[in-house]
């Protein structure tokens, strides 16, 4: 592999012209692959006209400080295609992460690049655990971090300074972008698309990929699980089982079985450490699943009442509009609300 920025360049750059968009991308040890298929895949499909991938109109490199290849979280080996590149070089400098408990996400030569690339205007992105790398090397103070609800809570224990939200699929912050990866990745690579080559390319790389619609950064992130925000391992379980089964509800005493428990011990769990019982416990995941879905989706009110359990949407509508105040209808006119991490899991039951 050539390491030589000056000798590593793409056919566009070499006739002297200067693509518009152009992204060096770092790939953590243990990446996340999808992440970053689904980016690398937005900018293949809008550098050229229809399918055959030629970086005309963007230029993409998977640099890394060393000429071996970088291992997925899957245990695919990815090779990277140059050196790490001047930052003049390049519009973006995207880090990929993945797991965060296996050793070493990056080493310090690849540390040391990121902070030269931070004192230059060229933006830093973060996609999965990329934000957790670009803190870690001290570049995101003063700044705030867009993670995924599932490491929403590492995050708090690594970075206790640091603020962070989960609400949303990206967050740019002056010149530090930071995703919560998975669709989030497709977001975010629209945005870009668009910004430098306009809203009709950016349209038709989300279409051959099948995504529906392009999504923005503000939009919501998928429905968290509530089971993450309890300690107790049993009332964990409990509340993960009932999460799966919202559609189909299973009776309590099922779930304590499961568990190796009596109603009656479940019961005084739930309320020692989530302050109500098991039944009310499950009625209010149903009805704040329900009320994730009006807010976020375009699905009839009786779809939704079918997906959270409830076969008659009369019903639905009765409980629902003791739980909000509002009916289903009228609940999916009301401005939607602006929910962060920390809101989030400080009323976790509403």
């Amino acid at each position: 592999m050539p390491h030589s920025s000056t000798t590593r360049r793409v056919s566009a750059l070499e006739r002297g012209a200067r693509p518009p968009l152009r992204v060096g991308v770092i790939l953590a040890h243990h990446f996340t692959l999808s992440a970053f298929a689904v980016f690398i895949d937005h900018l293949r499909l809008a550098a050229d006209e229809g399918d055959r991938s030629r970086p005309l109109h963007v230029q993409w490199s998977i640099m890394a400080s060393r000429p071996e290849s970088v291992p997925a979280s899957c245990g695919v080996l990815l090779e990277p295609t140059s050196a790490l590149l001047s930052p003049e070089l390049l519009d973006y400098v995207v880090v990929i992460g993945g797991i965060l408990h296996a050793g070493p996400q990056i080493d310090e030569a690849t540390a040391r690049y990121l902070r030269e690339v931070s004192a230059t205007q060229v933006p830093l992105i973060g996609i999965c655990t990329g934000s957790f790398i670009l803190c870690r090397a001290g570049l995101m103070k003063g700044r705030r971090s867009c993670v995924s609800w599932y490491h929403y809570q590492d995050f708090l224990e690594a970075f206790p300074n640091q603020e962070v939200i989960a609400d949303r699929l990206f967050l740019a912050d002056g010149p530090r972008i930071t995703c919560a990866g998975g669709a989030g990745a497709a977001a975010l690579a629209t945005y870009l698309i668009e910004q430098h080559l306009g809203r009709a390319v950016a349209q038709k790389a989300s279409q051959v990929l099948l995504f529906d619609r392009p999504r923005s950064g503000s939009d919501a992130q998928p429905h968290p699980p509530l089971s993450e925000t309890v300690s107790e391992p049993r009332v964990r379980r409990a509340l993960l089982l009932m999460e799966q089964n919202l559609a189909r509800p299973i009776a309590v005493a099922a779930v304590a079985a499961e568990l190796g428990l009596s109603a009656r011990q479940l019961e005084r769990l739930c309320r020692q450490h989530v302050g109500m019982g098991p039944a009310s416990l499950y009625r209010q995941l149903r009805m704040r699943y329900a009320n994730w879905l009006i807010e976020n989706t375009d699905r009839s009110v009786t779809d939704i009442a079918n997906e959270a359990g409830f076969a008659d949407c009369a019903h639905f509508s009765r409980q629902f509009k003791d739980a909000y105040g509002l009916s289903p209808s009228t609940r999916r006119l009301q401005p939607q609300r602006a929910v962060n991490g920390d809101a989030a899991r400080a009323r976790v039951f509403e």
